[in-house]
């Protein structure tokens, strides 16, 4: 029997049927589209490459790049880029920050940036923990903050906790000599423990200095918004953030160590999912 894509290679396409999509024989963001026993020469967006995984060649899909097997498909078309995005469409990281990074859609940037302690890795396209990212310069790693030396804190355990200097809701685990930044829930600050090494979340009334960290925010509202969207942690990549910005933390004699309490995940943020059903560009 006759393959359907036999006839790829001929300038010409010929549909093997009335109706469907079918892979360009060499350029991967190219395709037939087959109607009424018509063929069309198409192009996918600047930065997208045709799905070619329909066994039946009924989908027109056009995906990121790096979603799609091109196999010997080779050719695409030269970038189209505009600020923050080397072509239109695409996940790209940042040109400056490791912890940022960038949603191209038609030429639009939308900003992203990893939970605190992450950075965006390049390769996997997910956030991941900073120090184990190797774009990050040393003083993006945790904000350049050094962990005390093993043996500096009695009774530390595997792990302590330390309060960030800057920012009364983000604080520091230190695990094997490595500083990786958390953030507490939105509602929440970090309270620094009565042992060295220890601390916890806390409602900001309850924290010195920090009782206003949250101004006039409805923190009841927050909270509720938050349950109600189900949302498991502060590890997911956000384009915005409802939490106010740094605010000083009030100097205090005491830093945290842990002695109870979870050890710290490398839990993965996931990036924003593609449209399946972007514009399709006719060919010129």
């Amino acid at each position: 029997m006759r393959s359907p894509l036999q006839g790829l290679a001929q300038d010409n396409f010929k549909c093997p049927d009335d109706y469907g999509f079918y892979p360009h024989s060499s350029s991967c963001d190219k395709y037939w589209k087959c109607e009424n026993g018509a063929s069309e020469l198409k192009t996918c967006g600047n930065g997208l490459a045709f799905d070619a995984s329909d066994p039946k060649y009924l989908t027109e899909n056009c995906d990121y790049l790096h979603n799609v097997d091109c196999g010997d498909r080779k050719n695409i078309e030269p970038p189209i880029g505009t600020a923050h995005c080397p072509r239109l469409y695409g996940i790209f990281p940042d040109d400056k920050k490791c912890d940022t990074f960038w949603n191209c859609w038609d030429g639009e940037s939308s900003r992203y940036q990893c939970s605190p302690g992450l950075a965006y890795d390049r390769e996997a396209r997910v956030c991941m923990w900073a120090d184990q990212v190797p774009e990050c310069r040393n003083e993006e790693v945790a904000g350049g903050f050094a962990c005390p030396a093993a043996g500096e804190i009695a009774n530390s355990g595997t792990f302590s906790r330390h309060a960030h200097p800057d920012d009364c809701r983000k604080y520091y685990i230190c695990l094997e000599g490595v500083a990786r930044e958390y953030g507490c829930p939105i509602g929440t600050v970090f309270k620094i423990g009565d042992s060295e090494g220890s601390g916890n979340c806390e409602d900001p009334e309850e924290v010195p200095g920090c009782e206003d960290y949250y101004g006039d925010l409805d923190l009841k509202a927050i909270r509720k918004s938050e349950l109600l969207a189900g949302l498991p942690g502060n590890h997911s990549p956000s384009k915005s953030s409802s939490a106010p910005k740094s605010k000083p933390r009030p100097a205090s004699t005491a830093q945290s160590r842990s002695s109870s309490g979870p050890a710290p995940s490398s839990v993965l943020a996931s990036r924003p999912a593609p449209s399946k059903n972007p514009d399709f560009d006719d060919a010129a």
